[in-house]
């Protein structure tokens, strides 16, 4: 026969509510209580039912996040920061990725609200915003992170992502260069848009022309960054420096300098975004733009959790300035 809660209760002789508060880490209880409970409940291998608690009304303290791709280190560090502050809210996480395919996300925005989660956290791009607008519809707790939508009334953590591309193709201009390329996504991202309208408007500011060249689309794996900088590289007048939308894509950047010869930073100055654990593992390691990924982390779960507890009506952005960390990938031309 299943364990019950009933049974846990009784085998560690405490009420049932007791038990209910130690599963979902609400209201308080001494330490001793809350370790008894748990090692009854591992003794008797009880599984407490989510679905359950779901029909009670009672919720299932559990989150879904949408990020693009897990193995992308920006996209992994928010995952993990998400779900260590979950973990403290007591909430769990359920993680999907979209391969960046908008229809996928659309399939997950779907089938999400049916795994019974109690709000949905979205670090990815949507072409159609039909799934997303179904749920702000019906009032499900819905925040993006690392992302914004400008026309949707919901709540938004980011960064100043025109100020980051502002920083890193100043950086690059102030120690001479003029032929800047730029290895960008498909710019349907908000942030991919702000950072490029910052890089040409450095541009202009200083009297470089733009070069539609010099910006080149490309997929967000670094096999897919490599083999669109070979191109870039190899074109007659190849730039001096590029600015790349991910760390990632930076690597894939280091990856076509080496195999054409070309030494960074002497032959050619390179700048990231994020500030990932790639920035510093590199040779050289990588002048970037740091995001504050565990504050952004944090403060997207407590604006979600706030709403799927009713403590808050409201929408908010909070947008997070970006810091320019220089290390050895740029040098003076």
């Amino acid at each position: 026969m299943k364990t019950t809660i009933y049974d846990v209760a009784e085998k560690a002789g405490v009420s049932i509510s007791t038990v209910s508060r130690v599963i979902n880490n609400t209201g308080r209880i001494s330490e001793k209580t809350r370790k008894k409970v748990l090692d009854v409940m591992a003794k008797l291998q009880y599984q407490p039912s989510v679905v359950a608690s779901a029909l009670t009304g009672k919720g299932t303290r559990t989150v879904g996040l949408i990020i693009p791709d897990v193995a992308n280190p920006f996209f992994a560090e928010i995952a993990r920061r998400v779900e260590d502050h979950g973990r403290r809210r007591g909430f769990n996480l359920i993680m999907c990725n979209t391969d960046n395919n908008p229809d996928t996300e659309e399939i997950y925005l779907s089938l999400i609200k049916q795994k019974s989660v109690d709000g949905l956290i979205i670090g990815t791009t949507t072409k159609k915003h039909t799934g997303l607008h179904s749920l702000i519809k019906d009032g499900f707790p819905v925040a993006l992170i690392a992302q914004d939508i400008p026309e949707l009334t919901i709540d938004v953590v980011t960064v100043d992502d025109f100020l980051g591309g502002y920083m890193a193709t100043s950086h690059l201009v102030s120690l001479g260069h003029s032929r800047i390329g730029m290895m960008v996504g498909a710019l349907t991202r908000t942030s991919e848009r702000f950072r490029h309208q910052a890089y040409r408007q450095v541009l202009d500011e200083n009297g470089i022309q733009y070069d539609e060249a010099l910006v080149i689309k490309t997929g967000y794996s670094i096999k897919d960054s490599k083999q669109a900088a070979l191109a870039l590289l190899k074109s007659p007048k190849r730039p001096t420096a590029i600015f790349a939308y991910f760390d990632s894509l930076a690597i894939g950047v280091y990856q076509a300098a080496k195999e054409l010869d070309l030494a960074i930073p002497d032959d050619l100055s390179v700048v990231g975004f994020d500030n990932t654990i790639l920035a510093t593992i590199v040779d050289p390691p990588l002048t970037t733009i740091a995001q504050p990924i565990d504050e952004m982390a944090r403060q997207v779960m407590d604006l979600l959790v706030r709403e799927i507890e009713g403590e808050k009506k409201t929408k908010q952005r909070v947008i997070f300035p970006p810091e320019l960390i220089v290390r050895s990938s740029t040098k003076a031309l």
